[in-house]
């Protein structure tokens, strides 16, 4: 299916125009309504999802609401624990396997404190049943439908995971973990029991199809750190005896339960963030036996997994050359069958699970949330790779960048591909300057969707760059082999992958090469404090959460495991290796102007990382700005935060390459 050539019209043929135009690109990206938790009914008549509605005021204030829709048409009906006029989180619909009852989590009752309600699909007043203390999330039925398992952190109510806001530590430092505990709800009666111990967290989960077992990913001691270590195991949900599985020589995600309940698939690969899934996908035997590899050597990375239980096969997402793809597996034969493929990006907004698809009891009838760089986020729905838009809710809405194109390079053996956004307002017969754009990772891959809030690449070509974004080795989308070829070599292929496609596109479109400056997050902000310290050929540059020396992040860092698979070691037992791949170790050969963003309760890119490069940069004599935001993680969460960091970062580009 080809998005740009479909969605155009059937969109404009149901969407009503959302009031003003918005008044800048920042305001278009913040004014985007979001959809999460998006929940088709096993019968395949009913879609439930959460809508996440902007704060005009930027405001951190959650805002959001569940809503049920008919899918032969219809007004949606919002689902509310309280009287629907306070604002609350509300998330996670999960629809009972006999499609009556709507399960889901709000705090309605108590800000911040989640619990458990229940709603019959017909109607009426949700019930609440539960009672629990902490974080609360994923939501999931027993195929009995008798039980509920929720996953709960007890002694905290802030989001879990190594991309939010730490808690400032004082006094005398010690590894307190919040551990993820299983917890199973009886669905009649509210009744609540741990299924795990106390020890152990507990990533992702599914149920057996005899709803007397529960498959989990688990580790034990701080989860923010151990996902990169964590094991396949099975949990007894009567006794709560486990049982191990599966030890990876990697990274595992997505366990998911065969129809006949002997085996359990799943994702294993090189992946560099939880929730950020790639590799390729496994079958565990559940009674022991050797695992093995049903996609060995795939060109693309597989993200998401659901069995299709009438025929026994594997349906699968997958990231793929800058866009996404779902394809079906015969497990028996190994063939792959593509169903949809397109330069679009689709989920159902559940956080820890890319590239997902809600699939009704049949196996086929499915929706999506779809967007591309030039239509934003709606929800689609129909046959498996036939779907049509649902919602128009974003219909209104229209980008201020110029037009995306793919592009594909050569470099030392390697196909690499990557993105050229377009000036807004793109003339013929003008040079522009164009700004390199870095994701994050570096498992990740820019893929073609509509830009969050906080996309420095949208606003910059609004704001008349060209704009190019690449998907270097360490990427996925490409394969295993491919994600994997940066190990023990951040800044060298990756880089000069980048630069080469750099070179590409300054002999293809009208580039000033004179204005050409590098910004990204993350790894992408670890990747332009390097690009400083190894070229001069950037004449402005803008790091944000990067990192300036290995050795020193290896010790401030919460999540110092991600670094050992890519490594092959600690710092401490390998210091050259990481220093070699350090900014801090060329920073004599930095001249660039350089803005560096943080937050200062960054677990995954701590603040002093940033302090460091711009320390060294001032003392160099060279021109450096710092601006650390106060109790931001490595995703900000308060969008008038996020606003500032785009407002300094074209002010930076601005006055550097105009």
């Amino acid at each position: 299916m080809n998005l740009a050539r479909i969605s155009a019209a059937a969109l404009l043929l149901t969407s009503p125009h959302l009031g003003a135009a918005p008044k800048s690109t920042a305001d278009l990206l913040f004014s985007t309504r979001w959809f999460r938790g998006l929940e088709l009914a096993p019968d395949g008549r009913h879609v439930a999802w959460v809508e996440d509605r902007p704060n005009a005021d930027r405001t951190p204030t959650e805002n959001s609401a569940l809503y049920v829709r008919d899918m032969e048409g219809g007004q949606p009906r919002r689902i509310s624990a309280g009287d629907g006029t306070v604002l609350a989180a509300e998330r996670d619909p999960a629809w009972s396997p006999d499609g009556r009852q709507l399960a889901f989590l709000s705090d309605a009752a108590q800000k911040q404190q989640r619990q458990l309600y229940l709603v019959p699909a017909s109607g009426g007043r949700p019930r609440c049943l539960t009672h629990l203390k902490g974080y609360v999330a994923h939501v999931k039925w027993s195929p009995d439908g008798g039980t509920i398992a929720v996953l709960n952190i007890a002694d905290s109510t802030a989001a879990a995971g190594a991309v939010e806001a730490e808690v400032q530590k004082s006094g005398e430092v010690g590894e307190h973990a919040f551990e993820e505990r299983l917890l199973l709800v009886d669905a009649a009666t509210g009744v609540t029991r741990a299924v795990t111990p106390a020890d152990t967290y507990v990533y992702e989960f599914d149920w057996a199809p005899d709803s007397r077992r529960i498959a989990i990913i688990s580790a034990k001691g701080n989860g923010d750190n151990n996902w990169w270590v964590a094991r396949l195991q099975v949990v007894d949900a009567a006794s709560g005896e486990m049982r191990e599985l599966f030890k990876p020589s990697t990274q595992i995600a997505v366990p998911r339960w065969a129809p006949d309940g002997r085996s359990v698939a799943l994702i294993q690969g090189l992946m560099s963030d939880a929730g950020s899934t790639g590799g390729e996908i496994w079958l565990v035997p559940a009674d022991g036996g050797a695992p093995r590899n049903l996609t060995p050597g795939r060109g693309s990375s597989p993200a998401w997994l659901a069995w299709e239980s009438r025929t026994g096969g594997l349906l699968f997402s997958e990231s793929a050359d800058g866009g996404s793809a779902v394809c079906e597996l015969d497990v028996g034969t190994g063939r792959v069958t593509p169903l949809w493929a397109g330069d679009a990006k689709f989920d159902c907004g559940l956080g820890t699970e890319m590239l997902s698809i809600s699939l009704a009891r049949d196996g086929k009838t499915s929706a999506v949330v779809l967007s591309s760089f030039d239509q934003p986020p709606e929800i689609w729905a129909g046959p498996l790779g036939k779907w049509a838009p649902l919602t128009s809710l974003n219909g209104g809405l229209r980008r201020s960048w110029g037009r995306s194109e793919k592009i594909k390079w050569k470099s030392e053996g390697f196909e690499v591909q990557g993105w050229l956004m377009y000036p807004g307002t793109f003339e013929q017969g003008r040079r522009y300057p164009l700004i390199v754009s870095i994701h994050g990772g570096p498992a990740a891959q820019a893929i073609a969707g509509w830009p969050g809030p906080g996309s420095f690449a949208a606003v910059l070509a609004a704001e008349g760059y060209f704009v190019f974004v690449a998907n270097p080795r360490g990427s996925y989308g490409q394969g295993e082999a491919f994600t994997a070829a940066n190990k023990r070599d951040f800044g060298y292929g990756d880089f000069r992958d980048i630069m080469a496609g750099l070179d590409q596109v300054e002999r293809t479109v009208p580039i000033d090469e004179s204005r050409v400056g590098v910004t990204g997050w993350s790894y992408g902000g670890y990747l332009t404090m390097w690009a400083v310290t190894q070229t001069g050929r950037f004449r402005a540059a803008v790091s944000g959460a990067g990192v300036a020396n290995l050795l020193s992040y290896y010790g401030e860092n919460q999540i110092d495991e991600w670094m050992i698979p890519y490594f092959g070691a600690s710092a401490y037992d390998d210091p050259a290796g990481y220093a070699r791949c350090s900014p801090i170790t060329f920073i004599k050969n930095a001249h660039t102007p350089t803005l560096i963003l943080a937050g200062d309760s960054d677990k995954e890119c701590p603040a002093p990382q940033s302090y460091e490069f711009w320390h060294a940069l001032r003392t160099l004599g060279v021109e450096a700005r710092l601006v650390v935001y106060a109790n931001e993680g490595h995703h900000f969460n308060n969008p008038a935060d996020a606003q500032d960091l785009l407002d300094r970062t074209v002010d930076w580009f601005g006055t550097h390459l105009r």
